[in-house]
This record gives C-alpha cells, structure tokens and sequence, in this order.
C-alpha cells in the first residue's frame, strides 16, 4: 500500500500529529501519555519561544487513509553555534512497525535538513535539552517518569536499519532510599557546609520558593551547558519552562543550596511521581484528570528527580551529596522509599558516581543517533 507524507501546516494537522501516540500506545501498560495542551503549544511557532532561535517542520505519514506515523526535523541555531557543525536534529518520532513507513518519515526530514544546509543529523533530541530527547532502546517493562520517554522496542532496529548509529545514550536509575542515612555519610555532609560555607535551604510553601525560580534557571544554564546536547537557554525560553514546570512543583521537594555569599550555588527539583497520574489522565486536565494529578501531587508514594544542578566549581566537591541528603529527610518523613531519576548522560560520571552511596538500579537507557549526508 502507498505511503503518504502530508507535512504538517495548521492547528488542526497539529492536533493530529499530537493525538497520534494515543493510539499507537494504546495497548500499552508502560507508556505513560504527555499533556496534550503542552506537546500541542511545542510545536506551535506561536506559542514556543525556542522558535526564536529555531527553524522546525513536521509530518505525517499515512497509509490506507490512516496515520501510520509522525517525525519532526529541527535546525537549532543556538546549538549549531555551540558545536561548530551544521548538524540538525530530528525530533518526536513515532511510527508503526513498518519499515517502509520509517524510511519515508526519515527521508522526508533529512531531506529538509539538508536544504537548510545540514551536514547531518542527529537525534531524537527535541527544542532543548528540557525537551523530549533520545528513544528507549532498554528498560521497556518500565513506566518512565513523566520527564522520560517510552518507544516500541522495534524503533532500534528500524533506525540503524537506516544508517544511523550510536551518538550517545542516557541512563536512568531507580533508588531506594535507606530507612537511616549512615552516619558517616552525615558527618562527611556537615564537613563539606563548614569547609565552603554552604547551607541548605528547605520550602514548605509555593511563595518562598518564587524569589528562587531565575536563579534556578541561571545555575541550570551554568551547571548544563558544558554537557552533550545543550545549549545556553535564553531568557524568554526560560520564561517558558518557568510557566510550564512551577505550578506543578511541590515546594516540599526543591531544595536549593547557598554558597557563603549567600548566591544560589545548586538546586535540586524533584516531584512526586505522576507517571500513574497522567496515564488515568490520558492526556488531559478535564473532565477528571487534574483529579488524578492532585491526588499524586498530596499523596505522593514515589518520587521522580527532575533536574540537579551545582555551579561547575562545586560539582566535584560535595555539592550534589548535600542536595540529595536534604531530599532524603523529606522523602522519609513523607514515607517515600523509591525515586526515578531522568535521564543521565554515560560519559556524565560525576553524576553518575552518586547512586553509588544508594541501593540502586540502572533500568531504563536512551539513545541519541547520528547519521552524516
């Protein structure tokens, strides 16, 4: 049967590039499905702020009448600056089990990203680093966090059936909190705020935290920019991710870390896991779904680890193992004992070392691919 790519124009062709992994996934326990109203306003010119620096196109492909399968191609200026190569990303890749459905998504995106004067490509990365990034190639009898991504485990296949191969992967770890944190543990912590003067600063409501929220953004860029895939974020960008991730933070679980000038020095976010949540959601706020969301926020029983960041002059010294111990404190008087990281860079070893002081698993891993014309 013949394929049709039909790129993507109006709202209403948006809605149903969005709507598509609904019903790929819908036999599927693990997938754990994003709100529509914010994948819908990413790929909005109008209403994403990366677009500022960022040329993207989306498609469709149908066959038989039916969508089969969607891709996006993003030319990120920002990033190209950054690495000195004119590499494009391909971005929201979701499609059938069909090769001959794969191969004409791909061509159709590297075909653009060529006329824009791309080298090559890389990806599934998305806008920004805050954005959907990699395709799960282990960990599929897992439900990811909300910040994570699920995929069929034949994309893999399909993909480097194509030509592409390995650019980097992430790793996602699950925690189990210790009932006492070991006393030497406790002891090095206390050591480490008098040697350089650090506090640590909890919040119990929304309104402590706001005075936090740029500076938290601004050790982000500083802490991340260094790393694959990333970029400075400017601040209408930041504006942007401020406006979608706060209002569901719970100010509990933010713990934000104060050098001896009393400047922001690190910051850690968790949130109280809401991948079961948003799967009774499925999608959306209304008719019950904010109902599901409340409840996972006030009665959290596992805990996701959104985003950590330390000034880099601090990052070997401590900084993160005194977040952590904060977060420990307030996970085990909320009776939490699990928590999902997002994903982690491998080469990203002074993150990683860290679970070595927890009871650990590595469960999940992602990918990043790269193809040159």
């Amino acid at each position: 049967m013949s394929i049709q790519i039909v790129e993507v124009l109006n709202q209403s062709q948006r809605k149903k590039f969005v709507d598509f992994p609904y019903q790929l996934y819908k036999s599927n326990k693990y997938w754990v499905p994003p709100m529509k109203g914010d994948e819908l306003g990413a790929i909005t010119p109008e209403k994403n702020p990366a677009y500022d620096f960022c040329r993207a196109k989306f498609w469709l492909a149908y066959q038989d009448g039916k969508i089969v399968g969607r891709i996006g191609a993003i030319v990120n200026d920002l990033w190209i600056d950054k690495i000195g190569e004119k590499i494009g990303r391909i971005t929201r890749i979701e499609f059938i089990d069909n090769f001959e459905v794969v191969k004409s998504l791909f061509e159709v995106a590297e075909n653009w990203l060529n006329e824009q004067g791309m080298v090559g490509v890389m990806g599934p990365l998305g806008f920004s680093n805050l954005d959907h990034s990699g395709v799960l190639i282990e960990g599929f009898d897992r439900i990811p966090c909300m910040a994570s991504d699920y995929h069929w485990d034949y994309y893999q296949g399909h993909i480097e059936k194509l030509g592409y191969v390995k650019e980097r992967d992430w790793l996602e770890f699950r925690i189990t909190f210790p009932d006492e944190m070991p006393a030497k543990a406790l002891k090095v912590a206390e050591m480490i705020k008098k040697r350089y003067g650090l506090k640590i600063l909890n919040f119990n409501k929304s309104s402590e935290l706001e005075p936090y929220r740029e500076m938290i953004f601004k050790v982000f860029n500083d802490a991340f920019v260094g790393l694959f895939g990333t970029f400075r974020l400017p601040d209408r960008l930041v504006k942007f991710y401020i406006d979608k991730f706060f209002p569901a933070i719970n100010p509990r679980f933010v713990k934000v870390m104060l050098d001896k000038e009393d400047q922001l020095a690190g910051f850690l976010v968790a949130l109280p896991s809401l991948s079961e949540a948003l799967q009774k959601a499925k999608g959306k706020l209304l008719p019950f779904g904010w109902w599901h969301l409340k409840k996972a926020l006030e009665k959290p029983k596992e805990m996701d680890l959104m985003l950590t960041g330390v000034k880099p002059e601090l990052q070997k010294m401590g900084g993160v193992s005194l977040l952590m111990n904060e977060l420990w404190n307030t996970a085990n008087d909320a009776g939490i004992k699990f928590v999902e990281t997002t994903g982690m860079l491998e080469d990203n070893k002074v993150a990683i070392q860290l679970w070595k002081s927890f009871d650990h698993i590595q469960h999940k891993r992602k990918r990043c691919y790269k193809k040159m014309f």
